[in-house]
Formats: structure tokens, sequence, C-alpha cells
């Protein structure tokens, strides 16, 4: 359970806000590349931390990020023109390039010191892993490196990656994926469907029914340098062994789903706050092994794990407006939901919440372990900047990023970190080299 000044230092993340500092001192994905397919195209409208902002590519193949709103007479950049390296207003003509420097200013008299002085708000932006990701924190001469993030090494054929629309506070969406005790009740079909015939330890089937059966894993707690490691253990067949589901948190916003064994592909999530109320996930799939084959990516693309079916806009088609499809004949019968999807389940009950959850309410249990770690070390951490100046070190080790999660079967007398070393060859789950 938080306080009321805890719970709003937590989600509130406008400029003015010390989460919203702390946000700022990392680069956040703000647009998917082919939103930006081509030099001069048409721009993208972006907000994030509570700032209206504009995106273009420019004619040099470069993505600008400027204020949305022209400081002439305050006319919506969205709407410009985007030509010969610079976003034109189409009220007055003024113009600014991707630096936010005033390129021309065609209604100032010649000779006039504004040519000089006018600009807008702009960001550095950079391309990784097909995303276009930006730098709003303080502009200095040594920009930490963008996270690197596994999904972004890995040659496009080996990745997929999507955007999807949430409606409610950030910090809802990185809970859920850190609670897996969940998925021994929101994502399990209904008792009479489950089944115990196939006895290959790898097998999702499985892996379905230990978590159907222990809804209350056993959780370890791992620190590192950009985060930590979630590690679930649920009891199998044999008294023996557990099943292990290992999670990675990144600072400030990286998630990873934890059920991938050896040889599958790897998901995970940037979470990015637009407003208090709403943010977007960033998803990526990667394969550091083999291209994903086209069966796996019309699985993905039809909503498939972490990923949501979503619309031309990345809103996922089931959502708040539609109750998510909700059919109570197939909650009766086949799934603990009614909802179709993984993805959609998680989003259903975690906006469910409230635009904002009201953490003054909670009565925690041991199962919330790592929801606690993640609260405590984020808070810390914020704090630690607006009260002491103490900038955060994750956001200058960019390699530390490079991290797997997954699930393992271990024998029961191993702890955490020698699963992480057996599964992954690291005692934190670091790619090797």
């Amino acid at each position: 359970m938080l306080t009321v000044e805890e719970n709003e230092l937590l989600t509130l993340s406008g400029a003015d806000t010390p989460m919203g500092q702390y946000f700022r001192r990392f680069w956040q994905p703000v647009a998917l590349t082919e939103e930006l397919p081509e030099p001069d195209g048409a721009p993208v409208r972006v907000t994030v931390l509570g700032e209206e902002l504009v995106a273009f590519r420019d004619s040099d193949g470069v993505v600008g990020l400027i204020d949305r709103y022209c400081p002439h007479r305050g006319a919506d950049l969205y709407y410009g023109r985007n030509e010969e390296c610079g976003l034109r207003c189409v009220y007055h003509g003024w113009k600014f390039d991707r630096e936010g420097k005033a390129a021309d200013l065609p209604n100032v008299p010649p000779g006039v010191r504004m040519h000089d002085t006018m600009r807008v708000k702009a960001y550095p932006t950079r391309e990784y892993g097909d995303f276009v990701w930006a730098y709003l924190g303080p502009q200095t001469d040594e920009l930490p490196e963008i996270p690197q993030l596994e999904f972004g090494l890995v040659s496009d054929s080996k990745r997929y990656v999507m955007k999807q629309r949430i409606e409610c506070n950030w910090v809802q969406i990185m809970e859920g994926d850190l609670d897996t005790s969940h998925f021994s009740f929101l994502h399990m079909p209904a008792p009479s469907l489950q089944t115990t015939e196939n006895r290959d330890a790898n097998s999702p089937n499985r892996h379905l029914e230990w978590m159907r059966r222990d809804g209350r894993p056993k959780f370890d707690l791992l620190d590192h340098d950009v985060g930590f490691v979630a590690g679930g253990a649920r009891a199998t067949d044999d008294e023996g062994e557990l099943y292990w589901r290992m999670t990675q948190f990144m600072l400030p916003s990286h998630g990873t789903g934890p059920a991938t064994v050896p040889g599958e592909t790897y998901y995970g999530f940037t979470l990015v706050p637009t407003t208090d109320t709403g943010c977007w996930m960033y998803c990526y799939a990667w394969n550091p092994e083999r291209d994903l084959h086209d069966a796996e990516l019309a699985k993905i693309k039809e909503g498939h794990g972490i990923f949501a079916e979503v619309g031309a806009d990345y809103m996922p088609m089931r959502n708040r407006s539609n109750d998510y499809d909700i059919d109570r004949e197939v909650q009766k019968h086949q799934t603990y939901t009614g909802v179709k999807g993984t993805a959609e389940q998680d989003i259903m009950i975690q906006q469910s919440q409230g635009w904002i959850a009201d953490r003054t309410r909670e009565n925690l249990t041991a199962t919330d372990a790592a929801v606690v770690h993640f609260r405590r070390l984020i808070i810390g951490q914020a704090k630690a900047l607006a009260e002491k100046g103490e900038e955060p070190a994750a956001a200058r080790n960019a390699a530390a990023f490079c991290t797997r999660p997954g699930a393992w079967v271990a024998t029961s007398d191993k702890e955490l970190e020698a699963v992480l070393t057996e599964r992954f060859g690291h005692p934190r789950g670091r790619v090797p080299g």
C-alpha cells in the first residue's frame, strides 16, 4: 500500500514532476520508423510525457522532433508542409528545421534580429530497432547512448516491432508484467478444457498446468546495473523440480515476457507515458538464432502474447469502448475471462483498475514482491534525482540493457542466480559477449 503522495510521485510524469524529470534522463521511443517512411513525408503527432510535439523526416532523411505549435500565432505544425529540410507552418509560412531554428520568417522584415533568435523547442532523435527514439532531458554535449536492448541488435528479419495504445497510467501495465502469479487465473482456459496429457517438460500445455495448479509461486529478486530480474518458481510434477518464469525489468519502463524456452522467440516492451492517464506500449519480438517465419509473424499480427490485435491507429481492436468484446458464454464454458487474446486480457484488467490506480486501498501479499520492489526502486531513484541531484547511473550504461527473459525447469535445490546461469550463461540473464 502506498500513501497518496507516494502514488502521485510514482504515476505523474509531467515536466514539473520528479518522475517526469527522471524519465527525461532516458531515451524514449516516440514513433515507429514505419510512421515516417520517407524524406519530406507527412508529419506525425507525438505526445510524450505531457508534451505535445510533431515529428517529421526532413529532406536529409533525419527525423526532427519539435514543438507542435508555431510560436507566431500558435497554429498546429502537424498541418505544416515538410519541405527542403524544414517544416513550414501553413498559416504565415514560418519554417523551422529539425533543430528548432527558424529557417524562414517571410512576414518578418529583413535585418530584424528575430531571424537569428526565433526558434521552437526541439529534441534530438535517433533510430534503433525500427523505433524513433528521443531524448527529452538536459541537452548536453554528451548525451547517453540508446539502451542496447537485444531486439535492436539483431537483423530486421529476426525481429518484429509494433506499438499499441493503452488507456491508463503506465505503472499499471508495468506492474501487471511483474506479477506472474496472475497467470494462474487471468489467462487460463476453463477447468474442463485443461489437460495433463503431454508429459514433455518443455510443452506449453505442461507449463499451463503447473501454473494453474500453483497460484502462489515462490518469488526471488536479483538487482542488476539497470534494474532487476524477478523469478517466480512453481511446483512441477516432480517433487525435485521447479518451473521458473523469469522477467527482466529495466529502468525506467522496459519489461519482458517470462515464458520463452530455448529456441523460441523472446518478447519485450517499453512503456512511454503520453499523459498521466495514457501511454504507448512499444512491443518487440526477436529471435537471435533464426529469422521469424511467416506463420509466426501472422500469429503475432493477429494478436499473440503481449501483442494485441490493433487497427490502423494502433488502438487494440478489443478495448474500453466495446468492453473488450467480452463474451459471457465463452467465459462460462471456455475461458476465465471470455475475452480473446492474452494481451487484451491483461489490458482489460489493468485498465479496469482506473485511469490511475488508487494504491492506498491495496492489500498486498507475498506474490506481490516484484511489484513492491519495482515501486521502491523507481520511487527511490526519482526522489534521489529531485532531492539530491543524483543522476540515474543506468541511463549511461547502455550495454547493460542487453538481457534476456525466459522459462526453465531446474532442480528444487537451485536458487534464482543458479537458475539464470544455467538458462542464460549469466547470473543476471545478460546476453553473452
